[in-house]
């Protein structure tokens, strides 16, 4: 395992981290505290050093498990995400007493007095242009309650717009199937010297080439549930490209990269890029750890394969993911 610099908050994280959506109940199914703390010990085990949470994963249970595991072993860092587990989203979530009120209940959920990280989970884009938000979360960074905060986007221009404040921390989707982030807001964040957590890096499992025309989810899942965006933001879902596309487009990659281990190779693309700080891939059980982490083994991508991945982008998922996020 390998690791890098968090951003404004030094942290030094492992550069293949862990996304916890999935923890111990994979896509929407019961929480299993045993698989999750399996799940991260496994992790840990290969090297991962940084956890991924939010408030509503799990109605909690994710938070509790992460400062349960991150009460035994003090080198692990973490962020949490607050604004979303009350739905339909809001602008009422963002208000300075809801994050107080946010803040106050993840610090009760993960058993700690200060949080490492804190993350706004996705604010409308309105938000934005809202400074008392970010003075909300600079008051509390003074008085303890966190160490350092960031956002989760779900928009470039709301990424670029964060850089105004004090983030130390900016999480965006990208991808193979999404790669407009490194065209400017990757170059910004260097100057700012704001970390970047790359989401989704899995497009939702497309990119892990194993999905067919004939894949099925369960109707709790929201990979069948939020398509066309009925839940939250339909970026978020295979991120935001039609499902045969992108299972058209990752058959195209395995070819062409000439590899039976896609996952990796998407994993170890993104890790291509010096401003990613961490790539954060979901997982429910310790195979798909190991899976995940040996991205960081992975040789660098060749210029003619970084090539493949851009004209399968440009000829397939460009148009019209590109101009939506």
């Amino acid at each position: 395992m390998k690791y890098r610099k968090l951003g404004k908050t030094g942290f030094n994280i492992s550069e293949v981290s862990l996304g916890t959506w999935q923890l111990g109940g994979k896509w929407g199914a019961p929480f299993d505290p045993a698989d999750a703390e399996a799940t991260l010990q496994a992790a840990y085990d290969h090297g991962v050093n940084f956890f991924d949470t939010a408030d509503g994963y799990q109605d909690g249970a994710s938070e509790r498990a992460v400062g349960a595991f991150v009460k035994q072993h003090p080198d692990v860092h973490y962020t949490t995400k607050i604004g979303r587990k009350e739905t339909p989203l809001s602008l009422a979530h963002f208000t300075p007493e809801a994050l107080r009120r946010y803040v106050d209940d993840s610090l009760q959920n993960m058993g700690v007095d200060s949080l490492d990280l804190v993350l706004l989970h996705c604010p409308p884009m309105q938000k934005y242009y809202d400074p008392e938000m970010f003075a909300t979360l600079d008051a509390l960074q003074a008085e303890g309650k966190i160490q350092h905060y960031g956002v989760s986007v779900e928009r470039v221009e709301e990424a670029i717009k964060a850089l105004d404040y004090n983030v130390a921390v900016v999480e965006i989707i990208f991808n193979m199937f999404r790669l407009r982030p490194a065209e400017l807001f990757f170059k910004l964040a260097k100057e700012h010297n704001v970390g970047i957590l790359a989401r989704v890096p899995l497009a939702s499992g497309l990119l892990t080439g194993k999905m067919t025309a004939d894949t099925k989810f369960a109707p709790t899942d929201q990979r069948a549930n939020n398509r066309h965006g009925e839940l939250f933001d339909k970026g978020e879902t295979f991120s935001g490209v039609d499902f045969l596309t992108g299972v058209a487009a990752a058959d195209e990659l395995k070819t062409r990269l000439h590899t039976d281990n896609l996952a990796a190779t998407a994993l170890r693309y993104i890790l291509m890029y010096d401003a990613v700080s961490a790539v954060i891939p979901g997982a429910s059980n310790p195979h798909q750890i190991e899976r995940n982490t040996i991205a960081s083994d992975l040789a660098p991508l060749t210029a003619d394969q970084m090539a493949v991945v851009q004209d399968v982008y440009d000829t397939k998922i460009k148009n019209p993911v590109h101009y939506l996020w």
